[in-house]
């Protein structure tokens, strides 16, 4: 069906033929050409690697793992985990770098090997494309059996993790207990199953209902979770009369939560009340990407700090928040980036810093986020048929707006007053995202609608 080679990572679909999917000779091709690059940059040779819940995960973790055996690099493998624990354990590993065997929010035939550095964090733009470019020309070589790397599994990394979460200043775990929430968790049939709830009850929730707890692959709904996709975590935080509810994306670097009526509090609001506590401990800038909503911005500099936006993509907003020493950054997604923890989407930090905000504010999850700046997002996508040119679609468009401010760092944002939409073509899947916020939401939908339709006829 699809495989998609991006600096970023390769992603495709499990079966089919080499080259066009996801199959075992590419999984070996790319991961063998990944560790091309660790050699020859004279990183450790030891790779972390780890695998959300997915169907395929057992298959294409055992050939990467091989692979890399083959390569003589050493290999731990923290089995199924989640993406920020193998970031952090890649540098508590003195790795040379880590790959995290997960396809994130897309369906269950979809997996990826995504690709860190020494450092824990996505690889840059340049290591990204000598990557490709190795697999490519096949330009590297396995080792000989005297010369191969070893093996080992490690189990340890989920209480590392939460432990570290604990540890964190800002977290304040007294305040959360004491708070006596009630918690309805969705794991999605995935990593989050583990993770989710260990870290809830460690922190002092007592009450904690989990949906899709079986580790199976088996996606109960759609995994992004997208208000369309949560409506069974909405009936369950009612049913059970819970504080709120909370849900992750299959690899737990995404986060939302839902009100106690049922109502989603935003994923684009996870960054902004965490943000805002962070602020209000600690004066300091913000990053997020161009496609985040605009709320960040305004509580930033209320807390006296500034703003910085940056392409989307997690390695750009690392590399913005690295620039502008950012305290707290993210995408509008639910990424939650806390830079002295780690640099990388962590749910499990997010949640800490968020229960800890809301336990303070003595509020309900509604009356707290009835706080923050009332923006409403509307995000859509079309999918692109083979062959179609994005860039002449875009110009159309920028030809049809050229009167109003149009920024094309990434993709082409225009705004529209105090409204904006963005475009652009997603690095994951042969789609085209479409965001657009205003102060009403059938304002932002109304905007969505008139730009797909003008790309539908530019296509």
């Amino acid at each position: 069906m699809a495989l998609i080679k991006s600096i970023s990572g390769i992603r495709g679909t499990i079966g089919g033929k080499p080259g066009n999917n996801l199959t075992p000779p590419d999984i070996v091709k790319f991961t063998a050409a990944f560790a091309a690059l660790l050699l020859e940059e004279g990183h450790p040779k030891k790779v972390v690697i780890g695998r959300d819940g997915r169907m395929s995960g057992a298959m294409v973790s055992d050939l990467c793992a091989s692979t890399l055996v083959a390569c003589g690099l050493d290999v731990v493998d923290l089995g199924i985990t989640t993406t920020p624990t193998v970031e952090i354990a890649v540098t508590e590993e003195n790795a040379g770098g880590g790959i995290i065997l997960t396809a994130s929010h897309n369906p269950k035939e979809w997996n990826a090997l995504k690709l860190l550095n020494h450092l824990g964090e996505f690889l840059s733009a340049e290591d990204g494309a000598r990557v490709l470019e190795l697999a490519e020309k096949g330009d590297f070589e396995y080792a000989s059996v005297d010369k191969a790397g070893g093996y080992s599994g490690v189990d340890s990394y989920l209480q590392k993790h939460i432990e570290a979460v604990l540890n964190y200043p800002l977290v304040d775990v007294a305040a959360i207990r004491k708070a006596g929430f009630r918690i309805v968790v969705d794991a999605i049939n995935s990593s989050g199953a583990l993770y989710i709830p260990a870290l809830l009850r460690t922190l002092g929730v007592k009450s904690v209902i989990v949906l899709n707890d079986e580790i199976n692959g088996k996606f109960e709904h759609n995994p992004e979770p997208l208000p369309a996709h949560l409506t069974g975590l909405s009936s369950a935080v009612v049913k059970e009369k819970a504080s709120m509810g909370i849900a992750v994306d299959p690899d737990v670097d995404r986060l939302c939560f839902v009100c106690e009526d049922g109502s989603m509090f935003g994923e684009e609001y996870t960054l902004v009340a965490v943000a805002d506590y962070v602020l209000s401990r600690k004066k300091g800038n913000t990053v997020s990407n161009m496609s985040s909503t605009k709320a960040l911005k305004e509580i930033t500099q209320a807390r006296a700090g500034a703003y910085f936006p940056s392409a989307v993509g997690e390695v750009n907003v690392v590399a913005k928040m690295k620039e502008v020493n950012a305290v707290i950054g993210g995408e509008g997604n639910g990424g939650i980036i806390v830079p002295d923890f780690h640099y990388g989407r962590d749910a499990l930090i997010g949640i800490g810093l968020f229960l800890s905000h809301l336990a303070h504010s003595g509020k309900s999850i509604k009356q707290f986020r009835g706080q923050f700046p009332d923006y409403f997002i509307s995000k859509n996508k079309i999918a692109l048929e083979p062959g179609v040119d994005v860039s002449r679609v875009f110009n159309k468009l920028k030809d049809k707006y050229r009167s109003y401010p149009i920024n094309t760092e990434d993709g082409l944002k225009i705004e529209f007053d105090k409204d904006w939409v963005h475009l652009r073509p997603s690095n994951t899947e042969p789609i085209i995202r479409i965001y657009s916020e205003s102060s009403f939401e059938t304002t932002a939908e109304n905007i969505a609608k008139r730009i797909m339709q003008d790309i539908h006829e530019a296509m």
